[in-house]
């Protein structure tokens, strides 16, 4: 299979790439560069922006039988702040991804979407079929991503598959800008640094590994689960309190955490069903979190 992945040199992207490649498939990157960096000598990387309209004449050159389109902007933050950015990047730039998809003949793309698109879900953990309820602009850009595949798969027979990903961890995840709680608590604990939770630290997410992630596309570039949306997550709840416990025991450093006020608009809990994936792509979880935060920590320990 030839592919290309968008966003290919981030961190949940690159561990894709080394995925699809050691799958045997051909792989092509497209990366802006703006928070990831070259790791793999085997994929070509491209230096765009997914807004670029260069994209089109890149995969009519590279021809890919799938596009796994993970490029975005991924801060609710930021979104709040400048809405209009992130309309331009989520928004335009996953239209002229599926318009190069289409142009270049592909099969199918693979949509990575967020549990942001749920909103404040009434179940948790949260079905695949849950009703959507953004409420931010990040998460509307992303629902509106889920929309155009759809408009283009009946338009034009391109096949989808939307994966929504609930809080990725792992080895390559930066500590900085809009980063996973785990990498902040792993970055701060080898350092020696002061750690802080939010709130009374009752809070809960759904932590799921990296590599159980890339899984789960490399699973839905098959022919499985075309026009389905799919959680990827583990379906359990685990407390910032509890997560600073594990993160601490892995890193050997006090669980000493500080306590501050509780953010605006932080949700008070979160997980997703995963039953579906495992019934349409036999995908689940294989890394338990004591297992992944062991990688984590080792990883980032050896890099520092």
């Amino acid at each position: 299979m030839r592919a290309l992945v968008t966003g290919g040199a981030g961190f949940i992207g690159s561990t894709l790439v080394d995925r699809l490649i050691s799958d045997g498939h051909e792989v092509a990157v497209v990366d802006d560069l703006s928070s990831g960096r070259n790791r793999n000598p085997q994929a070509p990387l491209h230096v765009m922006d997914v807004r670029d309209p260069a994209l089109g004449s890149l995969a009519e050159q590279w021809r890919p039988e799938v596009v796994c389109h993970l490029a975005a902007q991924i801060s609710v933050r930021k979104s709040v702040a400048d809405p209009v950015h992130d309309a331009r990047l989520n928004v335009e730039g996953t239209v002229n991804v599926l318009e190069a998809a289409r142009r270049a003949g592909t099969r199918k793309v693979v949509f990575a979407s967020s549990v942001a698109v749920y909103g404040r879900p009434a179940v948790i953990p949260v079905p695949g079929d849950a009703p959507t309820d953004p409420r931010s602009p990040y998460a509307a850009s992303k629902l509106s991503g889920e929309t155009y595949l759809s408009a283009y798969s009946g338009l034009y027979g391109l096949e989808y598959t939307t994966l929504v990903l609930s809080n990725v961890y792992g080895p390559r995840q930066s500590p900085d800008g809009e980063a996973g709680v785990v990498a902040i608590f792993t970055d701060a604990l080898l350092s020696g640094r002061p750690t802080v939770l939010y709130g009374d630290g009752s809070q809960t997410r759904d932590y799921i590994f990296v590599e159980d992630v890339v899984d789960g596309f490399a699973r839905a570039c098959g022919p499985d689960g075309n026009g389905r949306r799919f959680n990827l997550g583990t379906g359990l709840q685990t407390t910032d309190r509890e997560l600073h416990s594990l993160v601490a025991a892995a890193a050997g450093a006090p669980d000493e955490p500080a306590f501050e006020p509780p953010r605006l608009g932080d949700l008070p809990a979160m997980a997703v069903d995963p039953a579906p994936a495992l019934e349409t792509l036999g995908w689940r979880p294989r890394h338990d979190l004591p297992q992944g935060l062991k990688a984590t920590v080792e990883w980032a320990r050896d890099r520092s």
